[in-house]
């Protein structure tokens, strides 16, 4: 049996409660799957990240809690709650939190 898709339009919605800590460990949750793009929040304990890698789509990463360290090809951005970067199509970049650490991502697909 599948699980029916949760609806979030129309909700005001607390980003930073929207997903919990958990020690060694990266949670997330969609709220947006669409052709067009997608919408990910993220909780990553202090010390867990995202590996490098590519995306074929542009992605902006907001910063909703905490501290991390984004890498773009080969180039450190420290990063605090707050801010956001803008990460390219197919250039390498990855993850990694410096203290406990919530994102929101945004993939956009086009």
């Amino acid at each position: 049996m599948s699980k029916a898709k949760e609806n979030l339009a129309e909700q005001v919605i607390d980003l930073c409660n929207l997903v919990a800590y958990q020690s060694g460990s990266i949670v997330s949750r969609m709220l947006v799957y669409t052709k067009a793009g997608t919408i990910t929040v993220f909780a990553f304990d202090a010390g867990e990240g995202l590996s490098e890698h590519t995306a074929p789509y542009d992605a902006v990463l907001q910063v909703l809690d905490g501290e991390a360290l984004i890498t773009i090809a080969d180039k450190e951005y420290p990063m605090k709650a707050g801010e956001l970067i803008i990460m390219p199509a197919k250039i390498p970049h990855a993850v990694h939190a410096t203290t406990p650490f919530k994102m929101m991502l945004t993939m956009i697909h086009a």
